[in-house]
């Protein structure tokens, strides 16, 4: 494995741990009757994040390589939408980010590592699209 594969590797371990304390505390933090229509949303969301940086943390492990344990920052916004909104930018950067560690697994013969972010990638895409649509109904 390159050091490029292995450190884009930590960043997606970074922001998978980010997101998930991101749409905990966003799960706990918000009420009424526009954060009790998002709770169970973050909530599952952040569980999925999780298990994203799990998987991804025991592929690295597998490769020889120590995963990181440093979450990238984490936002956690006193406005629904403004919230919401730096959700759908983080799943839109992570997309992004995903699409680029699957053309260099794929390069360097590492089918696994892009297979594995293939299927990470899918459950982006709904998560993107998850936040955009609850955004239509945000004030």
């Amino acid at each position: 494995m390159s050091a490029k594969l292995n450190e884009m590797l930590n960043q997606a371990i970074a922001r998978e741990m980010q997101v998930a304390i991101q749409y905990m505390w966003q799960h706990v933090e918000w009420s009424g009757v526009q954060g009790h229509t998002t709770k169970d949303v973050l909530h599952d969301t952040g569980v999925q994040e999780m298990k994203h940086a799990e998987s991804i943390a025991e592929r690295l492990f597998y490769l020889g390589e120590k995963p990181t344990t440093k979450p990238e920052p984490i936002f956690v916004m006193d406005n629904l939408k403004a919230m919401l909104d730096q959700d759908r930018k983080d799943e839109e950067n992570a997309m992004q980010m995903y699409k680029e560690i699957i053309k260099l697994a794929q390069s360097e013969g590492d089918v696994t590592t892009a297979f594995l972010f293939m299927d990470i990638l899918k459950d982006e895409e709904e998560h993107h699209d998850l936040f955009t649509t609850l955004l239509e109904g945000v004030m």
